[in-house]
């Protein structure tokens, strides 16, 4: 059913949204939108980070006998 709507289609639909909310509605709503992706990639940086710290803080709890005999 999509894959039938082609430009014309796509322009009939954007310019009845436009109608609807008007053009302020929209640009504050794609500045939402805008917001909530670098937010996104914002936490996702500070999780990876995180994980990260918490790797590098991480200790080796091997039994010093057990490290002799991976090494032989």
């Amino acid at each position: 059913m999509l894959n039938n709507i082609g430009l014309p289609g796509l322009l009939l639909i954007a310019i009845v949204v436009l109608v609807l909310f008007g053009r302020g509605k929209i640009s504050s709503l794609m500045g939402e939108v805008g917001k909530g992706i670098s937010s996104f990639k914002k936490g996702i940086a500070e999780g990876k980070q995180e994980i990260e710290d918490k790797a590098a803080a991480a200790r080796d709890v091997t039994p010093e006998e057990e490290k002799t005999k991976d090494e032989a």
